[in-house]
């Protein structure tokens, strides 16, 4: 992960055009959860994600981009392949919201003004994101998942995409995300001390993921770019 901000801020620190285009659009896709509970594959989509994406383009090569995106986080330990989890059966279903603050970067010019010279680039996006959950927590007695109090949560964001224009307005984009959080507890896992009413159980030395994969379709306006200093 280190390696992946480094080489992204490195690529950002050449840049020295500007341009005046904005996007705004819409995302639409599937999510999933990595961690303790569930499968353990790391795209495998199976609940719904959507929300808005805005985009503020510097550069033919890079865009300071923010978004707020809405999902749920299913995960069920009889969908994994790995006996003991079936024999486990935790489970556990979790609405998040987050609210995301980067740049994206594009490995080749991508001037919406230029009309289809330069129709399509791969990219990657990275920032912070600051998202609210649900919570859980394993209950002993029960042997099962059990609501607790919702919390608020850092996580990094590591995204890859492709993107296309559509006309001289519309960009379409598939893109894969990951989001590495700074938090054990997405599933209940590991809910620390405080109360010792609750067990912990799997790996407590892997923060939990999760996963975006969808397509965001935006609309673009502002003035021709000005090439001057950044």
């Amino acid at each position: 992960m280190r390696i992946f901000l480094i080489f992204t801020f490195a690529l950002l620190a050449t840049v020295t055009g500007i341009s005046q285009t904005y996007e705004v659009g819409v995302y639409a896709g599937g999510s999933n959860f990595i961690g303790d509970v569930g499968k353990s594959n790391y795209i495998a989509p199976n609940s719904i994600v959507f929300g808005g994406i805005a985009k503020w383009n510097r550069s033919a090569r890079h865009a300071f981009r923010a978004s707020v995106l809405f999902a749920n986080l299913d995960a069920s330990d009889t969908d994994n392949h790995d006996s003991r989890r079936q024999q486990r059966g935790y489970e556990f279903s979790s609405t998040l919201i987050e609210g995301s603050l980067g740049i994206e970067y594009n490995f080749w010019d991508f001037d919406m003004h230029q009309g289809f010279d330069k129709p399509a680039t791969p990219y990657l996006y990275t920032g912070f994101t600051y998202f609210y959950h649900d919570s859980f927590a394993l209950d002993p007695v029960q042997d099962a998942l059990v609501s607790a109090d919702s919390e608020w949560d850092l996580a990094i964001p590591m995204v890859i995409g492709l993107k296309a224009m559509v006309n001289t307005n519309f960009v379409l984009a598939l893109e894969l995300g990951a989001r590495y959080t700074f938090t054990d507890n997405l599933d209940g896992s590991y809910p620390g001390t405080a109360d010792n009413n609750y067990a912990n159980f799997g790996n407590i030395n892997n923060n939990d993921w999760y996963m975006f994969t969808g397509l965001t379709l935006t609309y673009t306006f502002g003035r021709q770019p000005c090439y001057c200093g950044f």
